[in-house]
């Protein structure tokens, strides 16, 4: 089911950005990891955010997610300094908002690659600059009443 935030367009041939979204239903790590699959890639590495009981030592009862009408432009800025940084084949990304439980998917993101050293590296860039750069923002909840905004 697509959400208000999907927008795939058309892809370039070539383009080595297969998938990018921020969508407020389940994210599913089969669909990014065959985004990324390509038959010159020797390596694939995939990063899963999921989302955890806890933070700082406080336990977390919910958390939810909200964007910037631009994350998914900056998500897509990301990607290109990416596919132009490294040698990447595939690179996939999904960030999902709304409503969030304990041990859902919070984050998927793969990039393949020729060699797993690359992949490794580039995906490893890839998750920490798309939670450092893109305007995403978690609110959690916590079992003692406090609630915490972060990145905000």
């Amino acid at each position: 089911m697509a959400s208000m935030y999907d927008h795939p367009g058309e892809r370039v041939a070539n383009d080595p950005i297969r998938l990018l979204a921020i969508r407020d239903t389940p994210i599913s790590v089969d669909e990014v990891f065959a985004a990324v699959g390509d038959d010159a890639a020797g390596g694939t590495a995939l990063f899963v955010g999921t989302v955890r009981n806890h933070d700082s030592g406080a336990d977390v009862d919910t958390l939810g997610y909200s964007c910037h009408p631009t994350a998914e432009a900056e998500m897509r800025r990301i990607a290109e300094k990416i596919t132009a940084q490294f040698p990447v084949r595939a690179l996939a990304a999904i960030h999902r908002v709304g409503d969030l439980k304990v041990g859902d998917l919070a984050v998927v993101v793969a990039v393949s690659c020729a060699h797993r050293g690359e992949a490794f590296v580039a995906c490893r860039r890839l998750i920490d600059d798309l939670k450092h750069e893109v305007p995403i923002w978690k609110h959690q909840k916590f079992s003692d009443g406090t609630e915490e905004w972060v990145g905000a």
